[in-house]
């Protein structure tokens, strides 16, 4: 993703929070950087984060941080991949 004529590696985590502890896993994530949104859903997964750094390894090391976040059972990672029709 372009923005500000910047690449920028984009991502969805998907996360599952233990019962209860919703409300603090969201409060620590919105804390890091390069959170772009975060909401919550139902089904398997709790919340939704869109990411976005400035490379791979900052990205990944976003997501690392989120899984250690107290009350965060698993993460999923969803990473946008740069498609061209040929």
């Amino acid at each position: 993703m372009l923005k500000g004529g910047i690449s920028l590696v984009s991502a969805c985590v998907l996360i599952r929070s233990e019962h209860g502890k919703f409300d603090a896993v969201v409060k620590k994530i919105k804390q890091l950087k390069g959170i772009e949104r975060i909401f919550p859903v139902l089904g398997r997964y709790d919340v939704v984060v869109d990411v976005e750094a400035p490379d791979p390894k900052t990205l990944g090391n976003t997501v690392l941080k989120m899984g250690r976040i107290a009350g965060v059972v698993f993460t999923e990672t969803l990473v946008e991949i740069q498609h061209r029709e040929e």
